[in-house]
């Protein structure tokens, strides 16, 4: 029990002999030093009653903290000790699974169904050994940045939300608060318009599938090398091609649609260049950004171009006298540019052009949504490397795209790195 519970019991009883006391019109000598001995007990009590009350406080205040976070840390305890070698033999010889693989593949089959094992995307996070070669998982990111710590699509500011089941929609204001000044002194202020939103919806319509074949000879690997060659195996595969559609996926044939891709069904800006690139072309999108009031300056905004429009601008002088490039204009102001090759469509055309993407996070609304559903569903093909001993495996991952608010996008095109022909 609490000292602040039983030291406020003792003072009930002590008001209800004072009381009883109080009542005699003539107390006895005994009776008077018992009323003395009691006030003089409840008034110390009084001041124990206030001490005890801000120690436990404190102790809340501190057991509240351990609880808030105690779920997530426990959680990404038992997630480091998830173990694919485990799913590999069990889907190739039946093996049972124990320990904590067998407690989150359980969880898992509760929360959706699955026709395999299923994987927790967060198990496809990059671990590190130690010397020694034992086992050492880091786990200190959220599960987010675990997934693909690399990827293009989270540097440029999509967020990745992990969905159970179902379709999850976001909605964005379109239209609200209006101001407007009284122009005479009998008149109304400017008449309201109506508080509108827009649902920005991810569905699990889209799903991928990684193929990988292990060999006998892997297979009868122990330890960590099964273990970090099929997370290095299926993160690159995966990481890749996730990549890819968030940005070009083409919207049928199974695919989300793209960023890219649905430049114009998202309703995102474009500005056609049309000319050889130079850094006051993005300088013309950072401006648009923020006269929109979408981005505070170039810093908050992330900027992701291909490596041959690197190559271009890297290449273009812009002050002979002082060396100066087109490239160090672009990222002196924009230090959030990167480059690749998978989130961009190699240039084309007569003259060679490329394309770039521009996006900023604006008041902690992320420019673009990737929905990741469930977990990976792992299913065992025993027979198509029979021969051979091995064994294939086909994950299945479902995941959607969708524009949370397109002004915080802008797409350039027509940016040339060649001369015409």
């Amino acid at each position: 029990m609490l000292d602040s519970v039983k030291i406020s019991r003792r003072q009930s009883e002590i008001r209800q002999q004072l009381a009883e006391l109080a009542a005699k019109p003539t107390p006895t000598e005994d009776e008077t030093r018992s009323m003395d001995s009691l006030d003089l007990e409840y008034r110390t009590n009084e001041t124990r009653y206030r001490a005890a009350l801000i120690a436990e406080d404190t102790e809340r205040r501190e057991a509240g903290a351990d609880l808030e976070t105690r779920s997530d840390r426990e959680y990404s305890e038992l997630m480091a000790r998830f173990e694919l070698r485990q799913v590999a033999q069990a889907l190739d010889t039946g093996h049972n699974l124990d320990g904590a693989t067998a407690e989150i593949v359980t969880e898992l089959r509760n929360a959706g169904g699955y026709r395999g094992i299923p994987i927790p995307w967060a198990a496809l996070e990059m671990r590190n050994t130690v010397a020694a070669g034992t086992p050492d998982p880091i786990s200190t990111r959220p599960i987010i940045d675990r997934l693909f710590p690399d990827s293009i699509a989270a540097r440029m500011g999509a967020q990745m939300i992990q969905i159970d089941h179902g379709a999850t929609e976001w909605p964005v204001t379109t239209a609200g608060a209006t101001v407007g000044w009284q122009a005479t002194e009998a008149g109304n202020v400017g008449g309201p318009t109506p508080f509108q939103t827009a649902d920005r919806p991810l569905k699990p319509d889209h799903t991928l599938g990684v193929q990988m074949r292990l060999t006998r000879k892997a297979m009868k690997q122990t330890g960590s090398a099964l273990e970090q060659a099929v997370r290095r195996d299926m993160n690159a595969a995966m990481q890749a091609e996730l990549d890819r559609v968030t940005f070009l996926g083409t919207g049928s044939d199974g695919q989300p649609l793209g960023v890219i891709t649905g430049q114009s069904a998202y309703g995102i800006a474009l500005q056609e260049v049309d000319e050889l690139a130079t850094w006051a072309a993005f300088r013309a999108g950072v401006t648009a950004f923020m006269t929109a009031n979408a981005a505070s300056g170039p810093a908050s905004i992330n900027a992701m171009i291909r490596p041959e429009l690197w190559d271009f601008l890297d290449g273009a002088i812009w002050d002979a006298g002082s060396g100066l490039t087109e490239w160090d204009r672009l990222s002196k102001h924009l230090p959030n540019a990167y480059t690749t090759s998978n989130g961009l469509a190699a240039p084309a055309g007569d003259p060679l052009a490329t394309t770039a993407l521009l996006t900023t996070s604006t008041g902690g609304i992320a420019p673009v949504f990737v929905g990741l559903y469930g977990a990976i569903d792992a299913i065992r093909d025993p027979y198509s490397d029979a021969q051979a001993g091995g064994l294939r495996i086909t994950a299945l991952a479902t995941k959607d795209v969708t524009v949370a608010r397109p002004a915080q996008l802008r797409v350039l095109s027509g940016l040339q790195i060649a001369a015409g022909g």
